[in-house]
């Protein structure tokens, strides 16, 4: 597992934790990885409307640093490279399910509609 450049200081678990998670992106990414095992560059960008390349790049090695996403690239023509949740992304995910319920909640508390999304 790579070590990731942020270690700390933390105030609290909640802030080491956020520290991972933060940026518009990562959530979905684990919710992805986790709902579809692995999925190749192209396959997370389109499941995922609005993400920029650069983003989506720079939010993957991050998480690859961080020992949440395994990239797997096979030496062939062309290059195919596969994303999958480490076990620690597991656990992650598995953390962040009480969140996901609440935000269930708010959604239909609120009113507010989800995003369709194509059936890739």
């Amino acid at each position: 597992m790579a070590t990731s450049a942020r270690q700390g200081p933390y105030i609290c678990g909640i802030d080491a934790a956020m520290d991972v998670v933060a940026g518009k992106w990562k959530s979905l990414i684990i919710w992805e990885l986790h709902e579809h095992g692995i999925r190749r560059f192209a396959e997370l960008r389109r499941a995922l409307p609005g993400v920029s390349e650069k983003m989506l790049v720079q939010h993957l090695r991050e998480m690859e640093e961080d020992g949440l996403v395994h990239r797997e690239v096979f030496p062939v023509v062309p290059p195919k490279v596969e994303y999958s949740l480490t076990e620690h992304g597991k656990t992650l995910n598995t953390a962040m399910q009480s969140l996901a319920a609440w935000g269930q909640d708010r959604i239909q508390r609120i009113g507010a509609h989800k995003v369709a999304l194509e059936s890739a």
